[in-house]
Parts: structure tokens; sequence; C-alpha cells
């Protein structure tokens, strides 16, 4: 079922076009990883499919119901995290969420039992009785969290949900959003890739307000669903290596980086099977110290970059 509808979603700030006709579906179930540089427009279409800002042009509805004709409804089935986490600090951490839950219309049991469903999900025991505003930066997140799945919405839309979490936290908050993706329509608005691949089957970027791509991480890193490159690391660092190995090798070679008296470099297969083994014969003979040689994927980094600036997606 499609939970979440754009269509030529455009937002304009005076003379700048923030939002510049960004389409997007999500079905219950998946889970997008809504990326791009900062500035790129992923907060300002996050505000405009919960509502809290009117689009200049285009349309988004949250299960069927248009956000600008019914904006109540609409928010009743989405739980939203913004950006920064906002929250009343001079208020404890379960007295909040108490708050959080009565406005989404919670009571009495079903209150309570969604408030301890919060306490063991987002791990918030140890700060229960405490004050919002003396709470650490991950802490202050993981309130921002519980108040956005209070309500157990159909959609979850969260900005930057692992900002200012360690990495245990962050493995906690990854495993809490594959837990609930299979109910729900999740898109999660980040610049920080290794967000993605973990938890998302899909992954949208956005450039300058435009959607520049939309596919699933396996699809970015490896567009024809296999290896199309070898990589080749060589013990040394002289400016004549990639020449050199462009006299024994068929197929374009680019460094991707050079460390510690090495050099790795990408050789393309310019359309054909490449073939490690077939490769590793041929370099033999060739004088150069090869290191290392195996498949090439290119790192969603590398795709991230080459669709947002227009570069190279191997180099580095």
């Amino acid at each position: 079922m499609e939970l979440v509808t754009t269509q030529g979603l455009v937002k304009r700030f005076g003379s700048l076009t923030a939002v510049d006709g960004v389409s997007l579906r999500v079905q219950r179930g998946e889970v997008v990883g809504f990326l791009g540089p900062n500035g790129a427009g992923k907060s300002t279409t996050m505000k405009m499919i919960t509502g809290f800002l009117q689009p200049d042009a285009g349309s988004a509805s949250i299960a069927g119901i248009d956000v600008a004709k019914d904006p109540v409804a609409a928010k009743r089935r989405v739980g939203y995290l913004p950006e920064g986490a906002p929250a009343y600090g001079d208020m404890a951490v379960g007295a909040f969420l108490e708050f959080c839950g009565r406005i989404r219309g919670l009571r009495g049991g079903r209150l309570n039992d969604r408030l301890a469903d919060m306490v063991d999900a987002v791990a918030l025991a140890d700060v229960w009785n405490r004050p919002i505003e003396t709470l650490s930066k991950g802490f202050r997140r993981r309130v921002g969290i519980a108040q956005a799945l209070l309500h157990d919405p159909d959609v979850l839309i969260l900005d930057e949900p692992t900002d200012g979490l360690d990495p245990n936290q962050k493995h906690e908050m990854r495993a809490l959003i594959r837990a609930i993706a299979p109910g729900k329509a999740i898109i999660i608005s980040t610049h920080i890739l290794e967000e993605v691949e973990p938890v998302c089957s899909r992954a949208v970027i956005i450039a300058a307000g435009r959607i520049v791509a939309d596919a699933t991480p396996q699809e970015l890193t490896e567009p024809t669903g296999k290896p199309s490159a070898v990589f080749v690391t060589v013990g040394s660092r002289e400016e004549t290596v990639v020449s050199r190995l462009e006299m024994v090798v068929k197929g374009r070679v680019e460094i991707i980086e050079r460390f510690d008296g090495s050099t790795r470099v990408v050789i393309h297969a310019d359309g054909t099977t490449p073939d490690p083994i077939g490769l590793a014969a041929v370099l033999a003979g060739s004088g150069l110290p090869i290191e290392e040689i195996g498949l090439y994927r290119p790192k969603l980094d590398d795709i991230f970059r080459a669709v947002t600036t227009g570069g190279n997606p191997t180099l580095h």
C-alpha cells in the first residue's frame, strides 16, 4: 500500500528555489533513505510532506489523504522527528512524552502501555525523570524518536535520526528501525551515508532541490547487477604507475587512493566482464610490485558525490 505520495513539490524562499519538482512514492514496508548534501532541500521536503510548510506548487498525501486539504487527518498518520529534535527543555522526559501522547489522543491504559513501550524501545529508563534540557544530545534525540513513535503511526519521517548518538546507540537505533519497518513507510533524511545501507531498502538522492537518483543501495553501487571493474594495489607511489599499467592492460585506469607507499587503481573493463585472475597473469610479467587484485565495487559515498557534483563515481 502506498502511504506517502508527493507530486511535483516546489518551495521557494525569495529568489531561492529550495525544492524544485520533487515526486516521491513510498510503500508500506519500505525504508527510504533521503540523501543529499547540506542545503539540497531534504528538510524542506520533509516539512512539506508533514504539513509544516505549504508548497508553492505540487501536492503531498499521506495514506491517500491530501496534506493541504485535510492536514489534521494526515498528521494523525505521521510520526515526525524534526531536525534538532525540539522539545520543552524544562519538562521531565516522562512528563513530556505523556503530554505528547495526550495531544495525540492517547488516554488511560493505552497511553500507559505506549509510554512503557517507549521506555524499552528507546532505552529511556535512566533519564525518565530528568529535565530534557539536562540531557546529552544523544538522549535528546532518543526523546524525539520516542515522541515520533508514541502513537504508532503508519508513516515515520526522521530527519537525521542518529545525529549525536554514539556507535552503540546508532546500532540500537538501526535495530529499532528495522524492527518496526514492515508495518510502516519510513523516510530517513540524512547526509550520513553509513546510515543508508544497514537499514534502507531504497536510496533517493536530492541535489539543488531535485531528485537525481532513486534506486536500491545495491543498484546504485552496481547498476549492471555485477561488478564492472577490477581494483589493483601496486606497491609504488611513482607517477608512472598508471602509464605502466596502461601499457599492459585493456581498459581505462584511474587512481582511487595512495597510501603507505602504495597506489590503488581501478581498471574499467569497458563493457567486458572483469577477470581478476586473467589480469593477475598479465600483470605478473609487468615488473610492477602487485600487492592485491580484486573486483571493484564503488562505495555509496562515491556514487553520492558523483550524482550530486557531476564527478566520476570511482574517484576519491
